[in-house]
């Protein structure tokens, strides 16, 4: 099964041509807005999750509570089952538009699974958090280690994303893809993330751009782990984003790498 994040530049697409088997939105895009196109998705016969950029888990500001009720108003609206969001910071007082690295410590362990508590008490369900890319953080454990503890404690799921994982180990020649994966517990991950990424010169870092296709390694790691465990696959891509055609070039490789 793979599936696609929509995005508004996709709007004036015929949907009906895309050969996605499900869609992934940002809530924030769509509270108080007319929703007549995500009910044509469903209509299609293919369901949407949700996948937020503004909760902010890692942040020292309240939980937003009534984001929250807008977002559950949204989940019941359209007969979703699946919110997720990044275990990362994106802002307090102002929404920042980006996502800041949480560092992987005992103390933040406990802060933020009982922010994700306080979450999962408002929605009445168990939310997915992702593993982010970072460019620079403090640890006293490894990323693997740090979100296994996190989900543990709150109790919640994962939104694995396959690309952040390899991003980072090329940054920080840290826990590979392999090697990261083998420390999780699959049965939490909802679905997977799959993207391409880019090395940016002036840096000399590799950014998470999801402006190109998804990278051959990437690709094979995410099928043998749906082969393995029966977990959906999602193709990001939020820059640069292409013709109908080769989006659906490269989810029909998913699709192939991902039968049974």
């Amino acid at each position: 099964m793979a599936g696609l994040g929509y995005r508004q530049e996709m709007a004036e697409w015929e949907m009906s041509t895309v050969a996605a088997d499900f869609f992934e939105v940002a809530p924030e895009n769509w509270i108080r807005r007319d929703r007549t196109p995500l009910h044509e998705l469903l209509a299609s016969g293919r369901p949407i999750q949700l996948h937020g950029v503004s909760l902010s888990l890692g942040g020292q500001a309240p939980v937003q509570h009534a984001f929250l009720k807008s977002v559950r108003e949204l989940m019941q609206d359209l007969d979703i089952e699946h919110y997720s969001d990044h275990l990362a910071a994106s802002g307090d007082a102002h929404q920042l538009y980006d996502l800041f690295p949480i560092p992987f410590t005992n103390s933040e362990v406990i802060r933020i699974s009982d922010r994700i508590k306080q979450v999962q008490d408002v929605l009445g369900i168990r939310i997915a958090v992702e593993n982010t890319t970072y460019y620079t953080n403090l640890a006293e454990m490894s990323e693997a280690e740090f979100l296994m503890q996190v989900v543990e404690r709150a109790d919640c799921n994962i939104l694995l994303d396959i690309n952040n994982i390899a991003v980072n180990h090329k940054n920080h020649q840290l826990l590979g893809v392999h090697d990261f994966v083998s420390q999780l517990d699959m049965q939490r991950v909802t679905y997977m993330h799959v993207a391409g990424h880019e090395f940016d010169e002036r840096f000399g870092l590799y950014i998470d751009t999801h402006s190109q296709g998804v990278e051959a390694g990437t690709r094979e790691v995410a099928m043998a782990l749906h082969q393995q465990y029966q977990i959906p696959v999602l193709l990001e891509w939020d820059n640069d984003i292409p013709s109908i055609t080769h989006i659906n070039q490269e989810l029909a490789c998913l699709k192939t790498s991902t039968a049974i």
